[in-house]
């Protein structure tokens, strides 16, 4: 066998099990979790959103009457949210409590009580 043949079937190898790790890594990400967010005046359905730590989500956000927001400081994510769209967030939570998130564009009177709860376990 010439060394030109060897050294081909060597990488032929190493990349089969480059190939093989990849597609390790790849089945171990956990899968998106997705979960629809309502906003109608003044209230998010659902108002409690229990999440896994570590475990990536989207949140698909609508609203059913005038433009909203979503704001979760705790965990950088924010949207605004367009009657007639759906606006998608994705964030991976990576720490355990109760987070508040609520609605940070004016949306009539009742506003400053359109709040909710991300909890992480």
């Amino acid at each position: 066998m010439s060394v030109n043949h060897k050294r081909r079937l060597l990488l032929i190898a190493a990349a089969a099990g480059g190939l093989s790790t990849l597609a390790a890594i790849v089945v171990a990400q956990p899968q998106e979790r997705i979960i629809k967010v309502v906003a109608k005046k003044f209230d998010f359905t659902p108002g409690e959103i229990h999440l896994k730590r570590s475990v990536p989500v989207v949140l698909e956000l609508t609203t059913l009457d005038v433009v909203m927001g979503f704001n979760a400081p705790d965990f950088g994510v924010r949207s605004d949210i367009m009657p007639g769209a759906v606006s998608r967030v994705r964030f991976t939570p990576d720490k355990v409590g109760e987070f508040p998130f609520h609605c940070d564009i004016f949306c009539g009177s009742g506003h400053e009580s359109m709040s909710g709860v991300i909890a992480v376990t």
